[in-house]
């Protein structure tokens, strides 16, 4: 996949969406792409940089196979449930660093750095042996009581014994 179809799918070209990039072509070099759910990725950050990742790698909220966990890092970790293997990649620098030691002050001309950087100048990459996360699992709905809406019924609440959705139960 090239950086243009990344630029299509997220809408803008941007440092984030090149760092994305860039973790994909690691993953790529590693794991190749996953077609269904053979490659699991953990991201630590929402930033620009995920869209890219899920475009690179294959690795989708929808599959269960991209998991969100709202660290605030360029930190993105990746198994292969075939083999068990797994990598952490982690951005070596903040990006203002990245920006100052590389004598540009627009975001475009880092993008284009970053893009002509080798991805191991970016990041520390390490192999992980930790327990792989669990397949994604189908649930069925229920009705919400006071809305109406059907919600997963691993996600509804139950309040003054009757079933409602997240919304409804927190208000």
């Amino acid at each position: 996949m090239d950086y243009d179809e990344i630029i299509a799918f997220h809408g803008h070209s941007c440092p984030g969406t090149a760092l994305g990039y860039m973790v994909g072509k690691i993953v790529a070099e590693r794991f190749g792409r996953s077609e269904d759910e053979e490659i699991v990725a953990i991201v630590e950050n929402d930033s620009c940089s995920v869209d890219a990742v899920q475009c690179m790698t294959g690795c989708t909220f929808g599959k269960g196979n991209l998991i969100f966990r709202d660290h605030g890092k360029h930190v993105y970790t990746f198994f292969n449930r075939k083999s068990g293997d797994g990598i952490r990649i982690a951005l070596k620098k903040p990006l203002d660093q990245l920006m100052k030691e590389s004598g540009v002050t627009e975001r475009s001309e880092m993008t284009e750095r970053i893009l002509e950087m080798d991805p191991y100048e970016l990041f520390d990459v390490r192999d992980v042996s930790e327990k792989l996360p669990d397949e994604a699992r189908i649930y069925g709905s229920v009705i919400c009581a006071e809305c109406g809406e059907p919600v997963s019924e691993h996600r509804a609440r139950v309040r003054n014994g009757r079933i409602v959705c997240i919304p409804c139960f927190n208000r």
